[in-house]
């Protein structure tokens, strides 16, 4: 995804920037900052090493065949991921705006794909709405163009195997309205008892896809946050904060329609613990976009935490939230009442706080989209930003993971 671009508050108010879409070039005596690759290099080699050896880790197979499956997970999951990020960056030179070459993350073991994606750097301000629209769909389009045709041939290309639900230990992957259609179109029959298993390179897509899910969120100074500020101007700020907030409901949800699943069943809370680790993905993501605003909202710049009434660290954010899942994933078998009530006040402390000092305050400017152009976008623009939009709710999965 593109990385936040420079605050807008040293550039000129919408009021003064060019009235029209056409591309922007950078004001006379700019310096360009010179392109540099090498380590962006490095961390590319030290990713494809790490996405390597974390799938390899996972491998319940003889080392010759794994390491071929591992190169053809990484190998897959890169080029996704490559083609993403030159989306961004090709748009922005097209824009003149200033741009790094992608910094490749890489996460092994704990990223269950042994990475955290990538991101560019914005070195200039996005000065209209038709640039910021064009930069911020360009990732993710051109990951998904990659991505849907490399899902329809791996699934089309996995096993088929029996399911045993009590003996398997594995982890079930969450489906979304476009892999379902996928799946109909170019997966093999699988008669009762049985499910796909994904190959390594419809497994890599799958991973492409949820990343793209993420990016697209509507919210902040996410890629679905440039495109939606880009279609509607200031009024995505408040779209963005009611977004926010229906992730912390959809964590609830999701605890609660387990729970009412069980109960109607006769289980009663024997599994409570289970189905809070299943839903935790929102409640990480709200706390997690909450620490990127509160690092990159143009009030932050401006000075200190009293303009925007922001008063909630990232260390308090950070260690309450890492808090909870640990202790959610250490007694996830665990049906004892008292200790769950304990970690739902623990929770209750935390949106408390948020509450009172952070994202959830009606005045909270943490995922303000800073200012750019007030031209419109033009009816072309307008339908590629919907349909950039709409990607979102076709990839949305309501659990990505269940254990």
């Amino acid at each position: 995804m593109p990385g936040l671009h420079p605050d807008s508050n040293g550039s000129p108010p919408p009021s003064t920037m060019p009235s029209n879409d056409d591309v922007t070039p950078p004001p006379a005596g700019a310096v360009v900052p010179q392109l540099t690759w090498r380590t962006n290099a490095l961390l590319f080699l030290a990713t494809s090493a790490s996405v390597f050896l974390t799938f390899l880790s996972y491998a319940a197979e003889p080392p010759g065949p794994a390491a071929v499956h591992a190169a053809e997970f990484t190998a897959a999951l890169l080029s996704i991921l490559l083609a993403h990020e030159f989306g961004h960056f090709i748009a922005a030179r097209l824009h003149r705006v200033a741009a790094s070459l992608p910094y490749f993350l890489p996460l092994p073991i704990l990223s269950p794909f042994g990475t955290m994606g990538a991101v560019i750097r914005m070195r200039s301000v996005i000065p209209t709405r038709r640039a910021l629209l064009d930069i911020g769909a360009a990732g993710p389009l051109a990951g998904l163009a990659l991505a849907i045709p490399l899902y329809a041939w791996g699934v089309a290309h996995s096993p088929v195997v029996a399911v045993n639900a009590f003996d398997s230990g594995g982890i079930e992957l969450g489906d979304s309205l476009l892999l379902k259609l996928l799946d109909r179109c170019f997966g093999p029959p699988v008669p009762q008892g049985m499910d796909v298993s994904l190959s390594p390179v419809a497994f890599a897509a799958w991973a492409g896809m949820f990343v793209t899910m993420i990016n697209l969120l509507p919210v902040g100074q996410l890629d679905g946050g440039h495109v939606a500020f880009a279609l509607f101007g200031p009024r995505q700020n408040r779209f963005a904060a009611w977004v926010h907030r229906s992730m912390l409901a959809f964590f609830f949800v999701s605890v609660g329609s387990f729970i009412a699943r069980d109960l109607r069943a006769g289980l009663g809370l024997w599994h409570l613990g289970l189905h809070i680790q299943n839903s935790l993905f929102w409640l990480v993501w709200f706390e997690v976009l909450a620490i990127l605003g509160s690092l990159t909202s143009p009030s932050r710049k401006r000075g200190s935490p009293e303009v925007s009434g922001e008063h909630l660290s990232v260390f308090t954010r950070g260690f309450a939230t890492l808090g909870l899942v640990l202790l959610a994933g250490l007694f996830r078998d665990s049906a004892s009442i008292p200790l769950w009530v304990a970690w739902f006040a623990s929770l209750g402390v935390l949106l408390a706080m948020e509450a009172r000092w952070g994202a959830l305050r009606p005045s909270s400017s943490l995922l303000d989209h800073p200012a750019t152009g007030i031209a419109r976008l033009s009816a072309t623009r307008t339908l590629i930003a919907v349909i950039t939009l709409a990607f979102f709710a076709l990839l949305f999965m309501p659990t990505p993971f269940l254990t």
